[in-house]
Parts: structure tokens; C-alpha cells; sequence
């Protein structure tokens, strides 16, 4: 089918530097002229209820809806409806706020059937024609209408776009056969790759766990499977190999910081500039400095939140899966911050190796401690005390036998990441 594709035989310019050239018999069309621009309004998170009527939330544009809102994931009592802006099927809705410049109007088609309302922060365009409905998904987030889009943005560290920025977004628009024709084209083409992607993720998801089910049985067990084993006494760690120690976190480690929460810009620091790391820094078994927002320059420093190499990084706050992981900051670039939403401390080393001890930290033993005593809300931010990651339990042989336990975990690993990563 892909191969079939040939060019149009005549293309005009389209007026417009960011688009180009289209085919010739296309229209090019200012949103005002599609349909007429609304602003949504209503509550919070707090409204949301597991069952009633569907609700599309400004920041689900960008994380849950592509291109389409064919099922809802939040929800509000019909009481609670009435205070929110209805929608309709064929309405696009556009985030009217983001932190990255790809975020700003992040739109989505709406093609629920049944009677459905939408949060604040939420701009919408309800076209004239709903013919044209899963055209205006695919059109209105395309690489070429994102651009026109992240040029309407304003703000410095959470960007805003306005109807009135909007209406004047243009879109090439073919005659009425010719949106089905593509639409059905497209819906192939993804319906190929999107097969593709999810084939991948399980082939990923199982490397994580034979990775992690190495690591399990290293940082438990250790190397020697006929070494004599001893009941731990704690029920999170089992047995353990009888020369291993109990003990708990705090008395392994230097002072457990915290950071800050400066406001910074949506962009990540460059070169010679100061940069608060994002929560996110720790999310992928390994320290990820380039996850940081830049600092303002007219904000100073805390030198002492610096991240220095053999600094220990914990997420303190994020979702329930994410919280709690750990990585080593190994040679860091300079000026990187530590943020509220991370601790921070170092191995004391006759007790710890700190690759050791990161392992253990992402091991299942210590996710169920941690994960048993979290808070927040279940489906949303989560959260850990100092408490809680300085009352841990770990068990762990002398450091001599740590550093050869890393050194086997590295090895046995390596082509598992190597897969990851070829995937």
C-alpha cells in the first residue's frame, strides 16, 4: 500500500513557511474558518470518580489521548457535569498549557458518542462540518501544526496559548473524499506500527525482569548457591547467606538530604548553565543528568545541592512504580541541582560499595518496603518520608564480596541492556 503512493501532479505554495507546497487543489484554512473556538472550564481532580459521565482533562491531551479520545480515563458525577464544558463528537481539544514547547495545544479529536465534558486549561474547536472529524486529529497535531502552534506560545516556565492565538491556526485541508481516503490510509499505517511497538515492549519487559531477577538473586543470595543460609528475621528479606549482616539504611549512609523547588524554565540547561534535575533523572537504572530544567539566572545557586560523583539519588515523589528508585550519580556534569522530589546521600564504604548498594535499593525486597509504606493518592503522586528510607532493611556481606557481586551483576546483565537498548 505504502508503495502505491505516488505525488499529487500539481502543487501550489501554500503561503506559509512552515508548510510549504500542497497540492493544488487543497484548501488552506484558518481555524475560525473550520469551526468556532471555545474555552473549557471546571473543577479538579478532585471530582473524579470512578464511574459517570466522561471527563478529558487537559493534561490527558498529552498523555493518555493521540490524535483521538475514543475512551475516557476520567470521570465525573452527573451533579458535577453541569459544572464542566460539554463537548461533542468531532470537537478538537487543545492543552492550553504545557512545560515543553511540544506540549503547547497539544490537541486530540473527540470521538466519544456519548455526552462527555472536559476540565479547565482546555481550549476547544468545534468544527462546522464533523464529516472531517478524524481528519482534524490526525491535521491538527502533525509535525507542521505542532510548529505553528509552539510559536503561539507564551510564558517562560509553563507555556499558554489562547483562543484567540489559535483561531489563527492554519490548516491544509483536501476535499471531504479525499480526508476519508487519508484517514483510512493512516489508520492502517499506525494500526501496522502501533502492533509493532507493543510486540517490542513485551520483548522489553521481559529483558527487565530476567535483568532484575539476576540482580534479585545476587543481592539476596550472593554468589555461592551451597553457602549455609539463616532465617534474616525480617519477613521482607527471607533467608539470607549466614556470614551476611542486618542492617538498616541509616546506619550506611551519610545525612539524607532533600532539595529545592526553585521555579525554571521548561528547557533543559545547556553548557555553562545551572540546572535542577527532574525526578525523572533516576527512572532508568542509571543516572540521567540531562533530565534537569534549566535554572533562571536571575535565581542563585545553592551550591551545596550540587551533584557530585558517589552522590546516591532516591525519588522521594512520583508514581507509585517510579518511587522510590535509586541510581548513582557516576562523574556528573557540573552545575546539576538536587530537587525536592529527590534525596540524596553517599555510602559510607567500610559498610557499603555504592554500586552494591544501589542494587539492593532496586531490588525487590526493598520496593516492598517502600511501596508498603507510601502515600498519596493510589493513582496519582506518591510520596515517601526520610523515615521511611532511613528505617530500610538491608542485608549484605563484607564490601570485598560486594564489589565481586557488582562485578558478576555487570557481566551477566551486559547483553540483557545491550537488548534493551538494540529494541
Amino acid at each position: 500500500m505504502i508503495a502505491d503512493l505516488k505525488p499529487y501532479p500539481e502543487y501550489k505554495d501554500s503561503g506559509l513557511p512552515w508548510l510549504g507546497r500542497v497540492p493544488s487543489h487543497w484548501e488552506v484554512r484558518q481555524a475560525r474558518h473550520v469551526g468556532r473556538m471555545l474555552k473549557g472550564s471546571g473543577g479538579s481532580k478532585a471530582d473524579a470518580v470512578a464511574h459517570g459521565v466522561p471527563c478529558v482533562r487537559y493534561g490527558e491531551l498529552y498523555t493518555t489521548h493521540n490524535n483521538f479520545i475514543k475512551r475516557a480515563k476520567s470521570f465525573v458525577t452527573e451533579d458535577c457535569a453541569l459544572t464542566y464544558t460539554a463537548i461533542l463528537y468531532g470537537d478538537v481539544l487543545f492543552a492550553a498549557s504545557g512545560e515543553k514547547m511540544e506540549e503547547i495545544g497539544k490537541s486530540a479529536v473527540n470521538l466519544l458518542r456519548e455526552p462527555a465534558v472536559c476540565g479547565g486549561d482546555v481550549i476547544i474547536l468545534r468544527p462546522f462540518d464533523v464529516s472531517a472529524a478524524a481528519f482534524l486529529g490526525y491535521a491538527t497535531d502533525s509535525h507542521g501544526l505542532a510548529y505553528q502552534k509552539a510559536t503561539m506560545g507564551r510564558g517562560t516556565t509553563i507555556k499558554h496559548v489562547y483562543p484567540d492565538e489559535l483561531r489563527n491556526l492554519t490548516i491544509p485541508l483536501p476535499p471531504p473524499s479525499e480526508q476519508a481516503a487519508i484517514v483510512r490510509f493512516l489508520d492502517w499505517a499506525n494500526g501496522r506500527l502501533e502492533r509493532a511497538i507493543r510486540a517490542k515492549r513485551k520483548v522489553i519487559a521481559l529483558l527487565h525482569e530476567q535483568k532484575q531477577a539476576i540482580i534479585h538473586k545476587a543481592v539476596t543470595q550472593g554468589l555461592d548457591p551451597k553457602v549455609p543460609k539463616r532465617d534474616s528475621g525480617i519477613p521482607w528479606l527471607g533467608e539470607i547467606p549466614s556470614h551476611w549482616e542486618v542492617r538498616r539504611l541509616k546506619h550506611c549512609t551519610t545525612l539524607i538530604e532533600q532539595g529545592w523547588s526553585p521555579q525554571c524554565d521548561a528547557q533543559p540547561a545547556e553548557g555553562n548553565e545551572w540546572g535542577v534535575l527532574k525526578v525523572g533523572c533516576v527512572n532508568k537504572d542509571t543516572f540521567r543528568p540531562e533530565q534537569n530544567k534549566k535554572l533562571p539566572e536571575a535565581l542563585r545557586p545553592d551550591l551545596g545541592l550540587e551533584i557530585r560523583d558517589g552522590d546516591i539519588l532516591v525519588s522521594r515523589a512520583n508514581t507509585r512504580e517510579l518511587l522510590g528508585l535509586a541510581a548513582l550519580a557516576e562523574k556528573p556534569p557540573a552545575k546539576r541541582l538536587l530537587c525536592d522530589k529527590l534525596f540524596r546521600f553517599r555510602a559510607k564504604r567500610e559498610v557499603f560499595d555504592e554500586k552494591f548498594l544501589v542494587f539492593v535499593l532496586r531490588s525487590k525486597p526493598c520496593r516492598q518496603q517502600i511501596e508498603s509504606s507510601t502515600n498519596g493518592a493510589s493513582t496519582s503522586m506518591q510520596n515517601i518520608g526520610q523515615g521511611v528510607l532511613k528505617n530500610l532493611w538491608l542485608a549484605s556481606p563484607n564490601v570485598a564480596e560486594q564489589k565481586q557481586i557488582v562485578i558478576q551483576i555487570t557481566a551477566a546483565t551486559r547483553p540483557i541492556t545491550a537488548g534493551i537498548d538494540r529494541y
